[in-house]
């Protein structure tokens, strides 16, 4: 079932960004959510107007990177929790993957390639 936001009638989910990183058609941020709702992450970026790249529910039918990343361009870089037995706050940190990290050098080439153009 496709997700989508409702003020009046929705439950609360609540996600934080920072921008990292600006291209020429797409933007790298973090995001740190305070609830955990069905594709939270998916449905605020889209309704914002910054779909993820590959997410083909709630973005573009298609991507110029498939061939590059796989499925969505979305990584847990760091998940926190309460263990459910000790009641010890827990974190888990990974690195970023491969597919991803070559995405965004090839979203950097794009947008260099634009900047030095333009003469900007």
């Amino acid at each position: 079932k496709k997700m989508s936001v409702n003020l009046e009638k929705g439950n609360d989910a609540i996600t934080y960004f920072k921008v990292l990183e600006r291209f020429c058609n797409a933007t790298y941020v973090e995001l740190m959510i305070k609830t955990c709702r069905t594709h939270q992450i998916r449905v605020h970026m889209s309704h914002i107007g910054h779909p993820l790249i590959g997410d083909e529910v709630y973005g573009r039918r298609t991507s110029e990177y498939k061939d590059i990343i796989k499925g969505q361009a979305l990584h847990a870089k760091l998940l926190g929790f309460v263990h459910p037995a000790t009641g010890e706050y827990m974190e888990s940190e990974a690195k970023i993957p491969d597919d991803f990290s070559t995405l965004l050098k090839a979203l950097r080439e794009t947008r260099d390639t634009a900047s030095h153009r333009d003469g900007t």
